[in-house]
C-alpha cells in the first residue's frame, strides 16, 4: 500500500513546485497562500486522472481534426476548472490558462524526469535501450 505512496508524494510536489514558478511567470496567476496552492495541486492531479480522461474522450474528434492541439485546449480548462473550485487560486483568462498549462506541463516533465534520477517515464519498446 505505502509503495505508491512515495511516487504520489514526489509528483504532488512536482505540481505544486510548477504552480508556483508558473505564478510567478504570468502575471495572470495568482495564490492568496500557501495553503491554496497545496490544494490547488492536488486538486489538478485529481482532476487530471479523472475528469481530463473524460473530456479528452468526448473532444476525440475534435482532437483528430486538430491533430491533437485540442488536448492543448483541455488542459487549460482543467487549469481553469482547478481555480473555479479552490478558494485563493485565480487565473484572469483562457490565454493565461492555455500558455501556463504548456508552461506547467513541460516544467512537469523536466523536474520528473530529473527527481526519477534520468529515467524515462516511459519503457522502450521492446524492453531494450534506445539507441
Amino acid at each position: 500500500m505505502f509503495d505508491n505512496l512515495m511516487p504520489f508524494l514526489i509528483n504532488w510536489g512536482v505540481t505544486a513546485l510548477s504552480l508556483w514558478v508558473a505564478s510567478y511567470v504570468f502575471s495572470g496567476i495568482r495564490f492568496a497562500d500557501t495553503a491554496s496552492l497545496i490544494v490547488s495541486a492536488l486538486l489538478l492531479g485529481f482532476a487530471n486522472a479523472v475528469v481530463r480522461p473524460l473530456l479528452i474522450v468526448l473532444t476525440l474528434p475534435l482532437t483528430f481534426l486538430t491533430l491533437g492541439f485540442f488536448l492543448l485546449v483541455v488542459n487549460a480548462l482543467m487549469l481553469l476548472l482547478v481555480s473555479s473550485l479552490v478558494r485563493g487560486f485565480t487565473i484572469s483568462g483562457f490565454w493565461t490558462a492555455f500558455f501556463a498549462s504548456i508552461f506547467i506541463s513541460i516544467m512537469s516533465l523536466v523536474l520528473g524526469n530529473f527527481l526519477a534520477g534520468g529515467a524515462t517515464p516511459w519503457p522502450s519498446p521492446g524492453g531494450g535501450l534506445w539507441v
